[in-house]
């Protein structure tokens, strides 16, 4: 195998690296973003006819936007990386293309729910479900999969499917934690309820790809458990044990000030959360780092030449703020609690 680490003062060793850390951080952003209005079709059938209306208008604005961070990201991969390209999504076709059959019934849902009569619209808001839980499953699975290597074996899938809940879970749990942001009354108290249900799903799941991820690679075990690392990296579960703390303390105190009409803290759920994902996907990149496809293609193995990277960099400086910018305008025009989606 080449040396992982080759000269990073060359553009054909920072390019990589560069698009790597875009690429993450566009699926992170996917992950946590697109994640709370996942986790809103999730919760969708738990509501009542009214509750479901203010559910849906609360993602309203938003939703749809949200998937262009998965574009981003499955574009780099493609683009950047074709070699892992052409492994990764060929060993998860079959999730791939659940998950976009998924997507697809969210889309149609949302926009059919709305105009449907009066009849039809329960069906509707199923679909609505059905597609945000097919998706959250197989992003869930895929994830597992991955960490293992695409190993077929019993114990790979048995472990995918875990993780696959173990999603479900964590987006529903961002879902929860969003309606408890933008909605009031009795909603917002079933949002509280619903979220310390997905607290500890949550917890499960991430100590599930914690303890596997170092079991299925020795590279793994010896980058987290030798003394030296041990030594520094401890402050990462540390402080996604005291994130969890937080957010389920910040759930239990809640409902008493939100039934005295006191909405202060009512973000406290949803940071914590998100400081969850962001440190979870920290320990899995430093896991996986260098490689994309596990213990067998780095990222300048797969990467593409170094010509066309600087032609798809130039491209991208110019993309990202655009995308960020236009994100960052939707969720401060449409902050606040949300109110009655209408297509007047």
């Amino acid at each position: 195998m080449p040396e992982p680490f080759p000269d990073l003062t060359t553009p054909a060793g920072w390019l990589p690296l560069a698009f790597m850390l875009v690429m993450g951080l566009a699926i992170l952003a996917y992950v946590i973003l697109d994640g709370f209005d996942l986790g809103v079709g999730l919760l969708l059938q738990f509501g009542t006819d009214e509750q479901k209306d203010t559910m849906i208008a609360s993602i309203g604005p938003f939703w749809d936007a949200n998937e262009t961070w998965l574009v981003l990201g499955v574009g780099i991969l493609l683009v950047a990386f074709p070699y892992a390209h052409g492994i990764i999504l060929g060993a998860l076709y079959l999730p791939v293309a659940l998950m976009l059959i998924g997507l697809t019934m969210r889309g149609v849902a949302f926009d059919f729910r709305v105009k449907a009569k009066a009849e039809h619209k329960a069906a509707w808001n199923m679909t609505f479900f059905v597609g945000s839980l097919i998706a959250s499953l197989t992003q869930g699975y895929m994830l597992g999969r991955l960490v293992t290597g695409f190993v077929d074996n019993s114990f790979s899938f048995l472990f995918a499917s875990l993780i696959a809940l173990g999603m479900a879970a964590g987006y529903a749990l961002l879902g929860a934690t969003w309606l408890i942001i933008k909605t009031s009354d009795e909603l917002q108290l079933r949002a509280v309820a619903w979220a310390k249900r997905s607290v500890v799903l949550l917890a499960i799941g991430i100590g599930a790809v914690s303890l596997a991820t170092p079991i299925v690679s020795e590279r793994v075990f010896d980058k987290w458990f030798s003394l030296e690392n041990l030594i520094v990296l401890w402050p990462i579960p540390a402080m996604t044990l005291v994130t969890f703390f937080i957010a389920y303390r910040s759930l239990v105190r809640l409902p008493v000030r939100l039934q005295q009409g006191n909405q202060y803290g009512d973000w406290v759920p949803f940071a914590s959360t998100v400081g969850i994902f962001m440190l979870a996907f920290h320990g899995l990149a430093y896991s996986l780092f260098p490689y994309l496809v596990m213990d067998e293609m780095t990222i300048w193995e797969a990467a593409a030449a170094p010509k066309s990277l600087m032609f798809i960099f130039v491209g991208a400086v110019i993309v990202l703020p655009v995308i960020v910018g236009y994100s960052i305008f939707a969720y401060r025009v449409f902050r606040g609690k949300a109110t009655d989606l209408r297509y007047d």
